[in-house]
């Protein structure tokens, strides 16, 4: 399906190469970032966290001319990408769908356009983003590998602002300025597609849809001195076909409310109302067989949030209640209709405390209570070690079916060495999660099969331990950092032996459960200041899993495990005018399942498999590079003001390297083995270039 999608961007390239009858396509280049400054590193008391310095985003052009904050983070230490051209990242040993993502406090799944081509998040409406990596505080909380924390922008109380940018396949335009002079204000940014023009002007390909459109609208009222309100919407989607054999559509809805209220210096509370709608829609016509393939996940959440600072203590507590709604993704054929429903009810309540006792050390701790109440509404079942439903119950909507509760402690202490240059850190924090993705691929797809915790399936849940040593010269021109992690988990699911996602309408059916365990080394040096700046980041790693029935038992290495990671960025500003940034990357293939023998029936070629993830693809690396050119110009008129005009110019993967995408087996009686495995490969090397204006 992936690669079907591919086929259709050829007819917007650049360029093409071939190598051992592989095609190279155009894909997005990533964007580099840096975190905050030296001593912020280094003085942050919480540990496996990063801030994503926007400014620096900015900066840096990317492929197309979409810088690409999800992108942007996989050069960090600790997180990889899926694959090529994936939008998901993978944290600590976790996969993508263990990523919790925030959008003003929505939830975001798939977070990419063109299955993970571009990102679902537009860079002229974000403010500021925080990645933990596990270790998260208490106000947080839904994802066992990482929270990505992501906030828009308010827009401009004083003065309006516009913005444009071309590139070669999209376009986006950004607004902002007051609605009520210095009482309230806006900010729009939207982003579409013109992939479908090019298919238009193919007699191949104009029967074909491909586009993508995003939409960010924010809204900040100025309420009073101590009051601030602010409405938050996003609408993300995407639209592709393939004639009339096939058509795909997903994408996030989300809405956000928020009441800021400060009663006095050093306290506030903050209420919300979130809502966030993911929905995944495709239709194949099969030989007028027509299947339809729909899912849906839905989250409506209320919350509410204090802090206050007394003496050495800076606390907070909240509580939060969400109604969850999730149908699984299944394929329906004509007039069969089976679907599996699901809702849940959650609750969580969390109180935190963030302490300094003496000079040198600093401790945050908190604790989050969690409820997750499974309702009735839908059949649930007793299944048999084979897989097989041993009763059916079909509990009445309303009626709670059972009901889970943990408690989640956090922990994190920070310990200043010297003249504040250095600092050791130590940090605990047990995460857990309830909607579970079950995927049959190295990646993660808009398509996966969802599932929620229900009366068999438990809730993950992840228990981490790290600890790091940070430090930075005197004047912080240069910060080294180290960091170890140990990560048990609970409750990992994933597919029998012979199973796929597609075989069951009952997704217990096809899953087992078990443990997990990620375990590594984060090494990572900035150089912050002078012309030239940039960071290097290594990290060390291994994840494992072990399930009854899957690899006879045994542990056996994880679909992300990948042991290297390294990822070297520089960023060179030569005047005033450009601007020069090459990445380089390099990890460690991805593990996969090759088959150990075969055997034939009727002239069919089975294959058996005797080690789950037992064999690795070939290395991956990729080297891109990227200039930009920027002049400013007065405006004329009353106004004043400025116009600001930047030229980005892009290669993606300079060397051309052919890196693995996909590996199958086939036959082959020239083989000694009567074996091949064919890699394929998306992309060599690809020019890019895009226009952005500002007034």
């Amino acid at each position: 399906m992936r690669l079907a999608i591919i086929a259709l961007l050829t007819v917007s390239l650049t360029c093409r190469a071939q190598h051992t009858g592989i095609v190279s396509e155009d894909t997005l280049q990533e964007v580099t970032i840096s975190s905050l400054s030296a001593q912020k590193r280094v003085g942050e008391v919480q540990i496996g966290v990063e801030k994503v310095d926007m400014a620096a985003l900015a900066k840096v052009p990317a492929l197309f001319g979409e810088k690409d904050i999800i992108k942007s983070i996989q050069l960090l230490p600790g997180v990889k990408s899926e694959s090529e051209a994936s939008g998901g990242y993978e944290v600590r040993g976790g996969k993508a769908a263990q990523n919790l993502i925030l959008l003003d406090g929505a939830t975001v799944y798939n977070a990419g356009h063109l299955m993970g081509l571009f990102s679902t998040f537009n860079d002229d409406a974000l403010l500021s983003a925080s990645l933990y990596k596990g270790l998260v505080p208490a106000q947080l909380g839904g994802g066992t590998a990482s929270v990505f924390d992501i906030g828009t922008r308010p827009g401009n109380l004083h003065n309006y602002h516009f913005g444009a940018t071309v590139g070669l396949l999209s376009a986006k335009v950004v607004a902002e300025g007051p609605i009520q002079q210095d009482r309230s204000s806006f900010l729009f940014a939207g982003r579409r597609s013109y992939l479908d023009l090019f298919l238009k002007a193919s007699e191949k390909y104009r029967d074909n849809t491909l586009h993508f459109y995003d939409a960010n609208l924010r809204l900040n009222f100025r309420l009073s001195q101590k009051d601030v309100l602010s409405v938050a919407l996003f609408r993300g989607r995407d639209n592709m076909g393939l004639s009339d054999m096939m058509n795909m559509k997903w994408g996030n809805t989300t809405a956000t409310a928020n009441w800021l209220h400060t009663f006095s210096d050093g306290r506030y509370a903050n209420t919300r109302l979130a809502y966030s709608d993911f929905t995944s829609d495709v239709g194949i016509d099969m030989l007028s067989i027509y299947y339809t393939m729909k899912g849906y996940i839905r989250h409506a959440t209320a919350q509410h949030q204090q802090a206050w600072q007394a003496g050495r203590h800076r606390l907070n507590c909240g509580a939060e209640a969400t109604h969850l709604q999730l149908q699984s993704a299944e394929w329906d054929i004509n007039l069969l209709h089976q679907r599996e429903k699901r809702q849940a009810l959650t609750a969580a309540l969390w109180m935190g405390d963030k302490w300094q006792p003496t000079n040198r050390l600093e401790l945050m701790a908190g604790a989050r209570l969690r409820l997750f109440a499974v309702m009735g509404g839908a059949p649930y079942y007793q299944i048999d070690a084979d897989g097989n439903i041993v009763s059916t119950t079909d509990e009445r909507s309303g009626h709670v079916v059972k009901t889970y509760a943990d408690v989640e402690p956090r922990l994190s202490a920070k310990l200043t060495l010297g003249e504040g240059r250095h600092s050791l850190k130590l940090g605990y924090s047990r995460t857990s999660q309830d909607i579970h993705a079950i995927s049959g691929m190295s990646m993660s797809m808009p398509f996966d099969r969802y599932t929620m915790t229900s009366n068999i399936i438990r809730p993950e849940q992840a228990d981490q331990v790290a600890a790091g040593w940070f430090y930075a010269t005197p004047r912080g021109d240069y910060d080294l950092s180290a960091e170890a992690y140990y990560k048990d988990i609970r409750h990992v699911y994933d597919y029998r032996d012979g199973k796929a996602f597609y075989s069951e309408i009952e997704i217990e059916r096809l899953i087992l459960g078990g443990k997990g365990r990620a375990y590594g080394v984060e090494l990572c040096a900035h150089k912050n200041h002078g012309p030239l700046t940039g960071w290097l980041s290594y990290t060390l790693s291994w994840s494992e899993n072990k399930i009854a029935g899957i690899n006879g038992g045994r542990w056996y290495t994880a679909s992300n495990d990948r042991r290297h990671d390294l990822a070297v960025v520089g960023m060179y500003r030569l005047s005033d005018a450009w601007d020069f940034v090459a990445t380089w990357r390099y990890n460690t293939g991805q593990a996969l399942t090759a088959p150990s023998g075969k055997y034939d029936v009727d002239g069919t070629t089975f294959y058996y498999y005797h080690e789950r993830n037992g064999y690795r693809a070939p290395a991956y690396h990729r080297l891109d590079l990227s200039a930009t050119h920027t002049s400013s110009s007065p405006r004329r008129g009353k106004q004043g003001g400025s116009i600001t005009r930047i030229w980005a110019f892009g290669i993606y993967n300079a060397y051309c390297r052919y890196n693995p995408f996909t590996i199958r087996f086939k036959n082959d009686d020239k083989s000694p083995t009567g074996t091949v495995a064919e890699q394929t490969s998306l992309f060599g090397l690809i020019p890019s270039v895009s226009f952005t204006i500002k007034y």
